[in-house]
């Protein structure tokens, strides 16, 4: 069991050549007890994305602060505070921060989607 502040957890670069201005901060995992599962935080500051590509996993999202699109079902979706959405195993998609201040949103994979 874990009861925390995600203020309390560094934040990581997103070491990808087609990702730009992108952290991620990993809330919990199995290392603190949810096997199979990963809830993540990511972090786009203006300007920022992440690299547009796809996976064997499906993964889902939900927008905490900010304004985006999502590029997903080939067509840029837009996004802001309140959106959610379902990206299915092997659908192209990528996030953007077309905003002025921070895009973040929650981000929950299968373990193996985790990287």
């Amino acid at each position: 069991m874990i009861v925390s502040d995600e203020k309390k957890i560094n934040s990581q670069k997103v070491e990808h050549p087609e990702a730009k201005n992108a952290l991620m901060k990993v809330l919990i995992s199995p290392n603190e007890g949810w096997e199979g599962h990963v809830m993540r935080i990511f972090e786009l500051e203006a300007g920022g994305y992440t690299p547009k590509h796809t996976h064997d996993w499906p993964h889902i999202n939900y927008i905490l602060e900010g304004s985006g699109t999502l590029f997903l079902d080939g067509k840029e979706n837009e996004i802001e505070e309140g959106s959610y959405a379902y990206v299915p195993s092997n659908e192209l998609h990528q996030f953007k921060n077309t905003g002025k201040g921070t895009l973040r949103f929650i981000c929950i994979v299968p373990e193996e989607g985790h990287q």
